[in-house]
């Protein structure tokens, strides 16, 4: 039941491929931490690759939940081959030119017009 709820507060992307590890609320920001599946990326199918841990997080602000801001912090699964060679998942999640995701910041330029202050998240 818990999942399904996660499909209708997190992007599909997300649902689909990445693990919820932790919830944080830190004064008024909800803050999602969120892990790539140990699934071994498919455009590599042909080559033997092991896990080998993962990129530094990436932070995504998203719609707001319950009048506190929602940050997303995604961690990519790093893997490698027998020659030590790293690969990865190439993921889509943020609007060009933004640390918003794609639905998020498609929502915020059309109420808006415009993207408002797309600076780092502190």
């Amino acid at each position: 039941m818990f999942e399904e709820l996660l499909r209708y507060v997190l992007p599909k992307d997300l649902v689909e491929s990445f693990n919820l590890v932790n919830i944080q609320e830190q004064d008024e920001t909800l803050h999602l931490y969120l892990d790539e599946c140990n699934t071994a990326p498919s455009e590599y199918k042909e080559l033997s690759l092991l896990p080998n841990g993962f990129y530094e997080s990436s932070t995504i602000r998203d719609f707001p939940l319950r009048d506190r801001k929602v940050i997303l912090h995604i961690r990519r699964r790093r893997w490698v081959d027998a020659q030590g060679k790293s690969y990865s998942c190439r993921w889509d999640l943020t609007a060009e030119g933004t640390r918003y995701s794609k639905e998020f910041a498609f929502f915020l330029k059309d109420a808006f017009g415009y993207l408002p202050d797309s600076s780092p998240i502190s």
